[in-house]
């Protein structure tokens, strides 16, 4: 056994299997290329692959011992990140209470299936800024792969917590990330229309825009290394969404809440300031308690209200909705489409394959989807709509889209404020908290031992 177990023709037939069962996962026979390496390696030994070794000297020093671990342990790492699971922070509360600020959790690529990376000439272990740096890029564009995901243990499920790259993250103001690049660009028109009423939104868009081209650094970033977001999928291809009075209904049903769902509610008490420990005991962070007044804005669970009112100089609570039109909420069209944070919808959401009609009321609904993700040439001349230069009143959808939103309804950036999700930015499931640390406190005390090692769901 020993002997077979060493032979040179049985190492090379365990890795070359091996190789092929992955090459075939990928789905690229591109990786057929390095078949030839792999025999050489094992087999004829022409080629001296592992240039940091003196080739012939059994015993190295262990400065080559450190680098053959380093390279070893640099590839491996590499390869379960992109294709098995990922590391992740939640590094704000727009998941809370389901997610917590401070929560270390492992992302599942295998989940819905690996997508392999757009650019894939990067730094390791980085994401798009290189460490220690303002804004140097940690990869290079000169090569790119169109997308491709590789087969999974399954799809996106309606409720899943969902780790993407940020839909509208493709440009971005060094510097001022937050809010994002068109949310600045919406913002700032609406100021200039204010000042000035004779300019058109096109008008003022464009202003806007040339002004910050001239003034800030802006860079665009290729899919994979747009910023990770993580919100619930509530929304799958094919479905019709709506939200009445903060109730989410997906097809015409009342949807199954969160079970840590939180909304925003007024806490009025009889003059007397809340106690803030008691506030944290029930997992109040004390940003959001803010300062001792008759009047506190908080972010509750039904769970938690029902215990402030037992709080002796709680007089009131009542759920904050969000009343009138707001111009920041998707697709941020007020005449055709009033909505706001609470109140939104009927909204489809595309699936790949599925036609909808296209006119000038639609458009506003899918024209980032058509232009941007989709790739094609979008433009409006004398009300025609022109695809890809031809006349067009429909459109066929070439991937599934989803809807995003957060367990915290009134504190989430979410779909109700830049969209749908495409299938191409869907990096892969929260699957595991290993970690969880609260900002709040100090010491030991700052490790929630509660949440370690806990499944998401």
């Amino acid at each position: 056994m020993r002997d077979i177990l060493t032979n040179k023709w049985f190492k090379f037939g365990v890795v070359i299997v091996l190789y092929l069962l992955w090459a075939y996962w990928v789905g690229s026979w591109w990786l057929l290329i390095l078949v030839p390496v792999i025999f050489d390696v094992y087999i004829t030994k022409r080629v001296h692959w592992a240039f940091w070794k003196k080739k012939g000297v059994k015993k190295q020093t262990k400065v080559v011992e450190w680098i053959d671990a380093l390279i070893f342990a640099v590839v491996a790492a590499t390869l379960i990140r992109m294709f098995f699971f990922e590391a992740y922070t939640i590094p704000t509360s727009s998941m809370e209470k389901s997610m917590l600020v401070g929560d270390y959790l492992f992302v599942s690529k295998v989940a819905y299936g690996p997508k392999l990376p757009n650019t894939p000439l990067a730094v390791p272990f980085t994401h798009h800024t290189l460490p220690f740096t303002a804004n140097a890029k940690a990869y290079s564009e000169a090569v790119q792969w169109p997308y491709k995901r590789i087969g999974g243990l399954g799809k996106i499920k309606r409720n899943d917590i969902v780790v993407f790259n940020f839909p509208t993250g493709d440009t971005v103001v060094v510097g001022i990330e937050n809010p994002d690049y068109y949310s600045q660009i919406r913002s700032n028109a609406a100021y200039f229309m204010g000042q000035n009423a004779a300019l058109s939104r096109k008008e003022a868009e464009k202003l806007v825009r040339d002004r910050m081209w001239e003034r800030f650094d802006i860079i665009s970033r290729p899919v994979d290394k747009r910023e990770n977001y993580i919100k619930r999928g509530v929304g799958m291809p094919g479905d019709t969404l709506e939200l009445k009075h903060g109730q989410l209904y997906v097809n015409g049903e009342m949807a199954d809440n969160p079970e840590h769902l939180q909304y925003d509610y007024l806490v009025k008490t009889n003059g007397t300031p809340l106690n803030k420990m008691k506030l944290q005991d029930l997992g109040i962070a004390l940003a959001d308690i803010g300062m001792p007044a008759p009047y506190y804005h908080l972010p509750l669970t039904l769970e938690m209200v029902e215990k402030l009112k037992a709080f002796p100089n709680v007089t009131e609570i009542v759920r904050r909705e969000e009343t009138g039109i707001n111009p920041d909420i998707f697709p941020f069209d007020t005449l055709n489409y009033p909505w706001n944070v609470d109140n939104f919808g009927p909204l489809y959401i595309p699936k790949k394959g599925e036609r909808v009609e296209l006119n000038l009321k639609t458009l506003p609904l899918y024209e980032r989807i058509i232009g941007v993700y989709e790739g094609n040439t979008l433009e409006v001349r004398d009300s025609v709509i022109l695809v890809n230069g031809q006349p067009a009143d429909s459109y066929t959808f070439q991937m599934d889209y989803y809807w995003m939103m957060g367990d915290n309804r009134h504190q989430s950036a979410d779909s109700r404020f830049w969209g749908f999700v495409p299938e191409d930015h869907v990096v892969g499931k929260a699957y595991f908290i290993w970690l969880s640390l609260d900002k709040d406190k100090s010491f030991l005390n700052k490790i929630r031992w509660h949440r370690l090692f806990r499944f998401v769901h």
